[in-house]
């Protein structure tokens, strides 16, 4: 806060530009000290867009309050992945307010400030009911941008009717992120059928030739479609948080020229 404070000094009475401040803030560490456990990066947002996420996995509940904690101090939203339920409820004792997903396996903390409208188009398309919690932390990961956010379930490629059945909900979309295990066929079928781009998500969901997901994943970086790109297994928050950044900015895009 106090680079923050001297930065706008500059800016007031003019001896550095906005331009340069800016500038100065992205390059700035930034790191709060949250006891002896860890550092929040509490300048992630303003380099990259959206404030630093907390990783659950192998940490405990008073640990990833510490820090949501620490992110609301300063004036921003918290997100936490891969979270038990456990943590989640004790979380929810100590905010309120926040927000605890079991299927996606993630705690939302909102920021103080009004996020505005909703910026961008994000459709989220799972192969089958198996996948959904890697598709659930995908959505909301970009709910965390602050897009608007669909979620089609269920149209793998076993019935492709059911995904011919659902084309107009993929229509319009800024960015598709697409889930599936088994052979991880169906990202290169809409990959087929739409003008965006699409992030293919492989998951862990399949039997024993499946490897864990890794049949899926070759499937999917072997793609013959040319608007796929592929995340790491079961890696939703990686295919949400690529999403909403892409959204987002087409949504920032179209407001401007609306504007104009």
């Amino acid at each position: 806060m106090d680079l923050l404070r001297q930065l706008l000094r500059h800016v007031r009475d003019g001896s550095i530009s906005p331009a340069d401040a800016e500038k100065a803030l992205r390059e700035s560490p930034g790191d709060a000290a949250v006891r002896d456990f860890a550092k929040v990066d509490l300048q992630r947002q303003a380099r990259c867009g959206a404030p630093e996420v907390i990783f659950g996995q192998g940490k405990t509940a008073e640990q990833i309050a510490a820090v949501l904690r620490t992110l609301r101090e300063h004036g921003q939203a918290g997100l936490a992945t891969r979270i038990s339920g456990e943590i989640g409820e004790s979380l929810l004792k100590t905010f309120p307010d926040g927000v605890f997903h079991p299927v996606a396996r993630t705690f939302r903390l909102p920021g103080p400030a009004n996020p505005g409208p909703k910026l961008g188009r994000v459709v989220i398309v799972t192969a089958g009911t198996s996948d959904l919690p890697v598709a659930e932390e995908a959505r909301v990961t970009a709910e965390n941008w602050n897009c608007e956010v669909k979620l089609v379930v269920d149209v793998g490629v076993a019935g492709l009717h059911r995904l011919l059945s659902r084309l107009d909900d993929l229509g319009g979309a800024d960015v598709l992120v697409v889930v599936a295990g088994m052979e991880g066929a169906l990202p290169s079928v809409v990959g087929g059928l739409v003008d965006c781009p699409v992030i293919a998500v492989p998951t862990s969901i399949g039997y024993g030739a499946s490897f864990g997901g890794l049949a899926a994943m070759l499937g999917m970086l072997n793609s013959c479609a040319s608007n796929v790109v592929v995340v790491n297994i079961d890696a939703g928050f990686n295919g949400g948080y690529v999403a909403g950044l892409i959204a987002r900015r087409a949504g920032l895009a179209r407001a401007e020229r609306d504007s104009d």
